[in-house]
């Protein structure tokens, strides 16, 4: 198959129209349509199909990556047993949710105690399973990526990571900590992905995070206390920025602070809520696209490798395609950034 980078696209199955098999792909790309523990704004589950048919429409010209059309990225067919899985759930949850305000959250706990293990135990299932779905592509020499759904999705992958590598890094760009050890009754909730990351993954050398401005009081002493975090929090960067520190010295500060293999989690709401306003928790400030991808590729010129990524909470919303545009773009970002640092290694 041929691909006529000046085209129109063709919706061909894969992502970006690219005529890649998952064998023949450098680049492995794993959809998880799972958002069965947020509370506040459901849709991220659809965010791979929004996204997938968004990504034919993007102009495959990269200025820091020539003919980077010819990168071998391959996206594996949304799972629809799962998408039943987390439907199903939603739909059972939705008093639960409701009865957390109502009642507070004891009552509603112990109200929908059956239920909650039931998801708990699912969630966990939906680990072991990317954990099992990785492993032989990265015995493959692939690098693999999720697509979420909500942040939680991505664990077993960090896991499968930090088993291979001896000071694993991770570059978090979001709006939120995700330190809570659990959160309305889910152990693997989306507000938990990077304390299970903490206690799971023994290899971790440091947590970097950038863009946090929404988390409670308990994340933030977690944050300033553990030896394996560092945060580079909104309102720091935006002082930072108010009082002319170039963002270039602040790129340089945040990949100073990782070790020689990057895994990078970009939560979409790290960006300004009006580039993913129907995401599920949406907060005002945060990052351009611009700003992301300057820092992904300041990070690849630094010689640091990037071994894995994952992009969550894109939800496409009821009207238009916006949230998908723009998270087809990230992507894109995300793959050029890490094609280019296996490239250049």
């Amino acid at each position: 198959m041929s691909f006529d980078p000046n085209g129109v696209g063709v919706a061909n199955g894969n992502i970006f129209g690219f005529p890649v098999l998952e064998e023949d792909a450098d680049i492995v790309i794993l959809p998880v349509p799972w958002d069965a523990t947020a509370s506040y704004g459901k849709g991220t589950s659809r965010g791979p199909e929004a996204l997938l048919k968004a990504s034919t429409q993007l102009d495959f010209f990269h200025p820091k990556f020539p003919k980077a059309y010819d990168i071998q990225v391959y996206m594996t067919p949304i799972s629809s047993e799962w998408l039943e899985i987390n439907d199903q759930f939603n739909q059972e949850s939705a008093a639960y949710f409701s009865d957390l305000e109502s009642l507070g959250e004891t009552a509603a706990l112990a109200k929908h105690a059956a239920l909650i293990s039931s998801i708990n135990e699912a969630h966990e299932a939906l680990r072991k399973n990317v954990f099992a779905r990785v492993e032989p592509l990265l015995n493959q020499g692939k690098l693999v990526a999720i697509l979420g759904g909500e942040h939680s999705t991505p664990l077993g992958l960090i896991e499968a990571l930090a088993v291979r590598y001896e000071q694993l890094s991770i570059l978090q760009i979001d709006a939120h900590a995700d330190l809570r050890k659990a959160y309305e009754g889910f152990e693997q909730s989306h507000a938990s992905i990077m304390y299970n990351v903490l206690n799971r993954c023994e290899t971790l050398h440091q947590l970097v995070q950038v863009g946090i401005r929404d988390l409670s009081e308990a994340e933030f002493m977690l944050a300033e206390e553990h030896p394996k975090i560092t945060s580079f929090y909104d309102w720091e960067l935006k002082e930072a920025h108010f009082t002319g520190v170039p963002w270039k010295t602040t790129c340089e500060n945040i990949i100073a602070a990782l070790s020689e293999e990057v895994y990078i989690s970009f939560d979409i709401d790290g960006l300004f809520p009006s580039l993913c306003p129907n995401t599920g928790t949406p907060v005002a400030g945060g990052l351009s696209l611009e700003h992301v991808s300057y820092l992904l590729f300041t990070l690849v010129a630094s010689g640091k490798r990037i071994v894995g990524f994952d992009l969550n909470e894109v939800s496409p919303g009821s009207q238009g395609d916006w949230d998908a545009n723009v998270g087809a773009r990230a992507l894109w970002q995300l793959v050029c950034a890490a094609a280019l640092s296996r490239k250049t290694v």
